[in-house]
């Protein structure tokens, strides 16, 4: 008889797709994604950087129009919200698989108190937003010369 070492890893495999199925079996109509909130909210993705005269947000928002789209200033919080629809010329019984969430979606920014909100800019342009918070005077680097 010959002696086998057992490897739990080996294993992983077969419980991944028992788990799967058992989703599947309970959520017959809809797949895991739909299930964990795709026709609910979702949060578009941002990135955040410094330049030298502004602070920049560019989310990305990809099938929205700039119609779809809500920034409100209140305070120092700077929201971003709006609503991305499903396509209605695709009939729900036709569909083999959905992966893009559609829904509301809000994201809120806390900026500092000195911020001139009438300065603030915004830019829709191939599904990037882009908001530019400018500096305040005081905040940007100063070089001072050495005598």
């Amino acid at each position: 008889m010959t002696l086998v070492r057992w490897n739990p890893l080996r294993e992983v495999p077969v419980l991944q797709n028992r788990i799967n199925r058992l989703f599947d079996d309970f959520f017959p109509e809809r797949s895991l994604g739909e299930f964990m909130g795709q026709s609910g909210t979702w949060n578009p993705v941002v990135d955040i950087f410094d330049t030298e005269n502004a602070t920049v947000i560019k989310a990305d928002l990809p099938g929205l129009k700039k119609e779809d789209i809500t920034i409100n200033v209140e305070g120092n919080t700077l929201s971003l919200s709006g609503e991305r629809s499903q396509d209605e010329e695709v009939k729900k019984e036709k569909v083999y698989r959905r992966e893009r969430i559609y829904g509301m979606f809000k994201r809120e920014f806390t900026m500092p108190s000195t911020v001139d909100h009438e300065k603030i800019k915004a830019e829709f342009k191939d599904g990037v937003l882009r908001i530019e918070i400018p500096k305040p005077e005081e905040k940007k680097p100063k070089s001072i010369a050495v005598h």
